[in-house]
C-alpha cells in the first residue's frame, strides 16, 4: 500500500519513535482515498532536532514517494481549530453554486501556492472523481407509460439500499435491504441491465428511457453551514509571520477579482488571530483605564497609579527583545508569558509603593529616601516571588514529547480505482 510506504519512510528517521496509521472514511477523512498518520517522536533529550526541523526533513524524503502526497502538521500546545486539516492554518471559500466555487477555489489555491509567505498549501477540494449523469427522455417515457417516479424508484431499489422489512427473532432483529447483487453493479453497464415497469405492468429497458453520460464529479462536497465550501490550508513559511501571511492572502483576494457570490474568510487559528488583532488595541486601552481607576481608588491619588503603570512598557519591551535574541516567534505561549511578566512587574511596583508611602507617613522620610529604603527592604520578597513564578513553570521531570501529525492527500490514482 502507498500509505505503508509513507510509514516506512517516516520510521527510518532516527528521531521518530512510532507511527500509527489509519486509512479510509471516518470522522476525520471524508473519502476512502485519504489516510492519517500520527507520528510520535522520541523524548527531547534523545533526539537532536525539534518538531519543525524533523518535519522539514521528512517533507523532502516523502516527496520522493510516488503516487501519493503527504502533508505534515505539528500538534500545537493550544488547539484553537475545530476541524482537522492537512496543514496548520485554514482559509475557506463559500458559494451557493458548486461549479463556480470549484473554479475559483482552484484559482485561489494556485495563487496562494506561489506566495513566499506561505508553504505547504493544500486544498480539500477533490474533483477527480467520475459520475454518471442520467437524462430522462420524457417523450419516450410518456409514450411507453413510464413515470419519472417509477424511474427514480427503480434506481433507488437497485443502488439505494432501500430497507423493505424487518425480521424480528427472540434475540435480535434483522433489517431486510433491497439492492442488486454486487457483481451486477460493479460498472456503468449495470444501468443497461435494469428494467422499469410501465403503467401497464410491462417491463421496459432503462436504456431506452434515459441517456447516460460519464463526467468528472467531486468525491465529496464539503459544507460550512448551509453552503458548499472549500478549505485551503497552509503553513507559514520560515522567516515569515502569520500577520504577513494574512496580508498576502488579502492582497490576492483584491487582485484576483473574486465574484461577490464567493464569500471568503479565515478559519481556526488564523480567524482567531484576525479577531484578536481587531479588538486588541481597545482591550489594552480598557485594561489600562481599569487598572488606573482601581489603583487610584486604592491609593487615593492621581499620581501613584501612573508611577506603577510606568513600569509596564519597559517590561513588555524587554520581553520582546528576549524573544528576538533567542529567535523565538511571538506565539500564544509567548503572549501568555508576557502577560505573566507584566503582572509580576506591576506586583513588584505595588509592593515598593506601599512601603514607600508608609515610610513617608510614619517615619517622615522624603520620597527619595522612602523609595530607596523600599527598594532595599522589598528586594528579597520581590526576588522570592519572581523566582517562584519562574520555577513554577519548570516541570519536576520533563517527559513532554513533541508530536507531529501527517495528513495524506488523495493519491495520484484515478478516483474510480481508489474510491
Amino acid at each position: 500500500m502507498l500509505q505503508e510506504s509513507v510509514a516506512d519512510v517516516i520510521l527510518k528517521d532516527p528521531d521518530v519513535e512510532s507511527v500509527a496509521s489509519s486509512i479510509g472514511s471516518d470522522g476525520t477523512n471524508p473519502t476512502m482515498n485519504s489516510g492519517r498518520l500520527s507520528i510520535s517522536l522520541k523524548e527531547r533529550s534523545q533526539r537532536g532536532s525539534n518538531a519543525e526541523r524533523i518535519m522539514a526533513r521528512l517533507k523532502d524524503q516523502l516527496a520522493k514517494v510516488p503516487s501519493i502526497e503527504c502533508h505534515l502538521q505539528s500538534v500545537q500546545d493550544l488547539q484553537i481549530d475545530s476541524r482537522a486539516s492537512r496543514t496548520q492554518f485554514q482559509y475557506t471559500l463559500e458559494d451557493a453554486d458548486p461549479a463556480e466555487l470549484a473554479e475559483w477555489a482552484e484559482k485561489m489555491t494556485k495563487k496562494l501556492a506561489v506566495l513566499p509567505e506561505l508553504t505547504d498549501v493544500a486544498s480539500d477540494q477533490q474533483t477527480s472523481g467520475l459520475g454518471m449523469a442520467i437524462t430522462i427522455d420524457r417523450d419516450t417515457a410518456s409514450r411507453l407509460g413510464v413515470s419519472p417516479q417509477a424511474l427514480d424508484d427503480t434506481l433507488y431499489d437497485a443502488f439505494g439500499q432501500r430497507q423493505i422489512s424487518t425480521i424480528f427473532t427472540q434475540l435480535n432483529l434483522y433489517r431486510v435491504v433491497l439492492e442488486v447483487k454486487p457483481e451486477f453493479r460493479a460498472d456503468a453497464n449495470a444501468l443497461s441491465r435494469l428494467y422499469v415497469r410501465s403503467d401497464s405492468g410491462a417491463p421496459v429497458p432503462l436504456s431506452t428511457l434515459v441517456r447516460f453520460e460519464e463526467k468528472p464529479a467531486p468525491l465529496v462536497v464539503n459544507h460550512q453551514g448551509q453552503f458548499p465550501a472549500v478549505t485551503i490550508s497552509y503553513n507559514v513559511a520560515e522567516g515569515s509571520s502569520l500577520g504577513a501571511a494574512v496580508d498576502a492572502i488579502r492582497a490576492v483576494e483584491r487582485d484576483i477579482g473574486l465574484p461577490p457570490s464567493v464569500h471568503v474568510d479565515f478559519a481556526g487559528a488564523a480567524r482567531a488571530f484576525g479577531e484578536s488583532l481587531a479588538s486588541e488595541p481597545v482591550l489594552i486601552l480598557a485594561a489600562l483605564i481599569t487598572v488606573y481607576i482601581v489603583l487610584g481608588v486604592l491609593y487615593e491619588s492621581y499620581i501613584h497609579p501612573i508611577t506603577i503603570l510606568s513600569t509596564l512598557p519597559s517590561a513588555g519591551v524587554g520581553a520582546l527583545l528576549a524573544l528576538i535574541l533567542t529567535k523565538n516567534e511571538f506565539s500564544i505561549i509567548a503572549l501568555i508569558g508576557i502577560i505573566l511578566l507584566i503582572g509580576i512587574v506591576k506586583k513588584n511596583a505595588i509592593m515598593m509603593i506601599d512601603f514607600a508611602l508608609e515610610a513617608e507617613r510614619d517615619e517622615k522620610k522624603t520620597p527619595q529616601e522612602a523609595i530607596h529604603q523600599a527598594c532595599l527592604l522589598r528586594f528579597r520578597p520581590i526576588m522570592m516571588t519572581t523566582l517562584a513564578a519562574l520555577l513554577g513553570a519548570v516541570p519536576l521531570r520533563s517527559r513532554h514529547r513533541d508530536r507531529a501529525q501527517s495528513y495524506d492527500a488523495p493519491s495520484a490514482f484515478p478516483s474510480s480505482e481508489v474510491s
